[in-house]
């Protein structure tokens, strides 16, 4: 169920910035989709049979989803899925750490990094996937409300204050231990976020 949730509001997110950007309720909407993502990727992490496949797979899709990003947004920064990857680079390497304080300035120079390298969500994306990996319930719901009134600091986005109900809703699957899984073909959720950018960019450029 989620990954439908995710996969319709981000739809709903990139055809309000494209084609509505004054409408900002789908905007507003479409801040439901990232967390998901984030928390879909740290799952993923968590319980696959071969970390480096997965690290792989996503790479490509970020190589495949970038032409169509482009395109469609008509800008040249990088597109999330970029962002998912280096946060699923980060767990792998701090898991493979001693120690996990070095695994501090791993994640900071991660981050600056995606900062410099444009790529969407940068840091913010980064640190959302490691709340997923460290915290649970009430205090991830927390962690999520003061990152995100770090990001309206930094950024005056108001608007991204409103996925913190993507993570609400997440803590409280994981209270009633409600699984994560895909009920469709899993090539539908691995290369809806390539088809419908590419769909969108035809769109605005015919």
């Amino acid at each position: 169920m989620m990954q439908w949730i995710a996969m319709i509001t981000m739809l709903i997110d990139h055809i309000g910035a494209v084609f509505f950007p004054h409408i900002i309720e789908l905007r507003i909407i479409g801040r439901i989709a990232f967390p998901i993502y984030a928390f879909a990727v740290y799952i993923g992490y968590k319980h696959t049979r071969d970390v480096q496949k997965y690290i792989w797979r996503l790479f490509w899709i970020a190589i495949i989803s970038q032409v169509p990003f482009m395109a469609a947004f008509n800008h040249y920064s990088l597109n999330v899925v970029w962002t998912l990857w280096s946060a699923l680079l980060v767990l792998f390497v701090i898991d493979k750490l001693p120690s996990k304080l070095l695994g501090i300035p791993i994640v900071i120079g991660a981050g600056w990094f995606m900062e410099i390298s444009q790529m969407d969500y940068g840091m913010y994306g980064l640190l959302l996937v490691l709340l997923f990996r460290y915290f649970q319930g009430p205090v991830l719901v927390v962690a999520h409300v003061l990152l995100n009134a770090l990001y309206l600091l930094l950024h005056n986005s108001s608007v991204q204050m409103y996925s913190v109900l993507a993570t609400a809703g997440i803590a409280i699957a994981q209270y009633y231990q409600a699984g994560f899984r895909m009920k469709g073909p899993r090539w539908v959720w691995r290369y809806f976020y390539p088809a419908h950018l590419a769909i969108i960019a035809i769109i605005r450029w015919i």
